[in-house]
């Protein structure tokens, strides 16, 4: 069984290859939209962020938003045509940042048992981890592809690790 310490690697894994997709675009490149009823790699991004953040502050702890503006524009909720106002690259990097941490403090602080319920906590953290993991690669598909598609750049390899398959062209914690 795969630990929360190896489920926290394998989150900074995810995160750092989201990071090798898009640091290197220019502010067009990340708000292009191949259509009004499509979203962008910002949106992308900061949905991979919110989702994280929601889940934490849903799951295991009553969290303050991190951004109220970028939690509802990054929403899934948000219909997609009304998703073309993105934040800076600087904004948009500093909610990704800012949920990142929320996520190392709350998980960190449950695998130390400084926590109500830490056993209950511990397993609900490990699924949700796990599934802030495969999310995270399934919205870095998408930018991959853009990436390529749209850009004509290179993708990175995928990561490797013993604790990732790949399932319909995804990878995923297995």
């Amino acid at each position: 069984m795969i630990t929360i310490q190896q489920l926290l690697e394998e989150y900074e894994t995810a995160l750092g290859y989201t990071n090798l997709l898009w640091l290197d675009l220019d502010a067009d490149q990340v708000s292009w939209r191949p259509s009004d009823e499509s979203s962008a790699i910002g949106w992308h991004l900061g949905h991979q962020a919110a989702v994280a953040h929601f889940m934490v502050r849903n799951l295991t702890a009553a969290e303050p938003p991190i951004d109220r503006e970028l939690d509802a524009l990054m929403d899934s909720a948000t219909a997609e045509r009304n998703r073309g106002d993105l934040p800076t690259l600087d904004r948009l990097g500093n909610y990704r940042r800012t949920a990142a941490e929320r996520v190392r403090v709350r998980v960190r602080a449950i695998d130390e048992g400084n926590v109500g319920a830490p056993a209950q906590l511990r397993h609900i953290a490990a699924t949700m981890l796990t599934a802030i993991i495969n999310h995270e690669y399934q919205h870095s598909k998408w930018i991959s592809e853009v990436r390529s598609q749209r850009f004509g750049l290179l993708i990175p390899p995928a990561p490797a690790s013993p604790n990732l398959i790949e399932l319909d062209g995804y990878t995923l914690i297995g």
